[in-house]
């Protein structure tokens, strides 16, 4: 495909012949944050919805997996480390209880944020008589960092509590329900960096569905968008890549090497949606003794696993999936705002929820018009 401005790409997408509506999930958070901040909503026709999908992995961290970290934190003497986002990250808990990382930490447990896992063996490395605990949630381009940091070697009193996952096997659920609620994809062009385009191969070979694989610039956005709407037009579904500066056939072999050799790839609960097969990361055997799930004391239990369930009134699970807009949540702008979130995608700033707001979009449909609507 030629290179064009995001102007030309405009003009020809307006060119098109466009039926009353083709609605394209955009399954990667980053993608929201740029479609939202550059406009490209209001700029494109009006036959064009643009969905935001399931790539926040702050959202879909696992309940019992931020109540694990936090209980870690509370009850042993060790030191957690997180990603920023996840600090905020709120769990069902009684009122008088911490409900994040970050209220554990003022409740007096030595919770850190940090930016990298350079930081977590740093950290390990200077305080060598105390436990460190490295939570480490995320998608591809997060675990293989974290995977080539133990590859590599690290401190024996750091531990990983790990709660990687997989992009394409939540988009493979949409599309294997019968009902995806929408007519064609646009890719992750970062996690297809690491892994590789063709990942998402099967959504034109399985589902003959649309797909093309952008960046975040909003060239390359309207690049894919022109791409699948062509398709979609032409009766053609492909793949294309419209991210090849950085998207390579095979991806990112030392990065897939690494992942392979310390992880294994398992079925995984996802919050607010339930297991869904073969899409997370747990350490392989030869890296158990890093394992915090296996080299220190555990307080997951059945009764966290709430399937399908986020804090009460809190509808992010069908955000995540496409199914709801974020301002047709019920608690949006009202009970959950990103000083009081309620649910993860107020939270972090790859949640759909946080994205709309940031943007301005701070009035709740849903209540507007007194009733619900969906995508």
């Amino acid at each position: 495909m030629r290179a064009c401005s995001a102007h030309e790409w405009l003009s020809r997408i307006r060119a098109l012949d466009l039926p009353p509506k083709v609605k394209i999930l955009n399954v990667c958070g980053g993608h929201e944050r740029s479609i939202s901040a550059a406009g490209l909503r209001a700029a494109l026709p009006p036959a064009i919805e643009l969905i935001p999908g399931p790539g926040c992995p702050v959202c879909i961290c696992p309940e019992e997996d931020v109540y694990d970290a936090m209980q870690l934190a509370l009850r042993e003497r060790v030191t957690v480390l997180a990603f920023g986002d996840m600090l905020r990250v709120p769990v069902n808990v009684p009122k008088r209880e911490p409900r994040s990382l970050e209220q554990a930490k003022a409740a007096g447990a030595d919770i850190r944020p940090i930016a990298s896992p350079v930081e977590a063996v740093r950290i390990a490395e200077s305080e060598p008589g105390r436990p460190i605990v490295f939570f480490a949630a995320g998608f591809e381009t997060t675990t293989a960092p974290v995977a080539a940091m133990l590859a590599e070697g690290v401190p024996d009193n750091l531990f990983v509590l790990l709660s990687g996952r997989l992009t394409w096997p939540a988009v493979a659920l949409l599309l294997d329900s019968g009902n995806p609620g929408f007519d064609a994809l646009v890719a992750p062009g970062h996690v297809a960096t690491v892994m590789g385009p063709e990942q998402w191969e099967f959504v034109p070979e399985r589902h003959a569905m649309p797909a093309a694989i952008a960046g975040f610039r909003p060239d390359t956005l309207l690049a894919a968008t022109y791409s699948v709407l062509r398709q979609f037009l032409d009766g053609r579904p492909r793949l294309e890549n419209c991210y090849p500066e950085v998207v390579r056939p095979g991806g990112n072999m030392r990065a897939r090497d690494m992942l392979s050799k310390v992880m294994n790839v398992v079925d995984a609960n996802w919050r607010g949606i339930g297991v869904i097969p073969n899409s997370g990361f747990v350490l392989a055997e030869g890296y158990a003794a890093h394992d915090a799930r296996l080299a220190l004391p555990s307080y997951r239990n059945e009764a966290r696993k709430r399937m399908g369930e986020m804090p009460p009134g809190c509808d992010c699970a069908r955000v995540v999936l496409g199914k709801l807009y974020p301002d047709q949540c019920r608690l949006y702008g009202l009970a959950c705002t990103p000083r009081t979130p309620i649910g993860p995608c107020m939270v972090s700033d790859e949640g759909a929820c946080r994205i709309w707001w940031a943007s301005g979009k701070r009035n709740n449909e849903r209540a507007a018009r007194g009733h619900e609507t969906t995508v």
